[in-house]
């Protein structure tokens, strides 16, 4: 069974871990390491001849306009991470649209084509924010990964389904939903390795999670940051100890279980593993419409 390989294109002072730490004001005066963490990632996928999703964040896109063409030209589909890495569910409906759509654009403009698929900002759709399906909707996005079938304290959908699906937006539209992985385990439902998870379980789980979920015929859907391969990135002081370990553990271990991952599973993109679930049609052409 093919697996999803993901990438949120961010670099290491966007994440949620730091919000109130770092201002967004001030992101453009931090030293970027974004470009360089995403060509070490884009050479190791090379070298496995694997093709992987990688959900693009705007302001990234704006501030490197050729990161995109490059991940692009390497066979990657490109995805969407929204603008400014905010929670959706901490944004009014008219700013995620208005971010959501400038994000789209930019990325769409730097590489010629479609962008399909979208995933939010720390997984922030919840019961709150459900009204984001139908902005993705009306956007033009074909499907979404964004939904965390679980309770976790910055995010989560309790009871949503665990395999690839058709969303209901409130409306009543439909988008094809990749949900984050969870495995069963005496009624409870446990995030599967992926991001920080990959880096504090022991690889041991990570092999049995893939082994289990591919066995009750459903896909890893796995996702990961540049940063998290970038051992000299600078330290970002002031966070609490939670933030620190989320983000600093155990970063020297996630290349050579990258490396051994690739060796266990077979991956593809996310689009891909949604076309083998029937949920979207093969991609007829990769052209922008006009």
């Amino acid at each position: 069974m093919k697996n999803a390989f993901s990438v949120d294109v961010e670099d290491y002072y966007h994440v949620a871990a730091f919000d109130g730490i770092v201002d967004r004001s001030g992101w453009d005066q931090r030293p970027s390491r974004v470009t360089a963490n995403t060509e070490r990632l884009l050479a190791i996928l090379a070298n496995y001849e694997i093709r992987a999703t990688f959900f693009v964040l705007g302001w990234v896109a704006r501030r490197h306009p050729e990161l995109a063409k490059m991940i692009a030209a390497a066979g990657h589909e490109i995805g969407c991470h929204g603008y400014s890495h905010q929670k959706i569910y901490e944004q009014d409906r008219g700013t995620f649209e208005s971010e959501t759509r400038m994000a789209k654009d930019i990325l769409e403009d730097q590489i010629g084509r479609s962008v399909d698929g979208y995933r939010a900002a720390s997984f922030s759709i919840t019961p709150s924010s459900l009204w984001a399906l139908d902005v993705l909707v009306e956007a033009g996005f074909l499907y979404d990964s964004s939904i965390a079938p679980i309770r976790h304290d910055i995010y989560g959908l309790p009871g949503a389904a665990r395999e690839p699906a058709l969303m209901k937006a409130p409306s009543g539209a439909g988008i094809a939903e990749l949900p984050m992985s969870t495995l069963e385990w005496s009624g409870l439902r446990l995030p599967a390795p992926g991001g920080g998870y990959f880096r504090l379980y022991p690889y041991w789980l990570t092999r049995y999670a893939v082994r289990a979920l591919n066995r009750d015929g459903l896909p890893l859907n796995f996702y990961m940051h540049p940063w998290e391969i970038d051992l000299d990135q600078p330290r970002v002081h002031g966070a609490g100890w939670r933030s620190r370990f989320r983000h600093y553990n155990n970063l020297h271990k996630v290349e050579p279980r990258l490396q051994q991952l690739f060796a266990d599973c077979e991956f593809g993109t996310c689009r891909e593993v949604l076309e083998q679930a029937g949920l979207l049609a093969p991609a007829a052409s990769c052209a922008r419409a006009s």
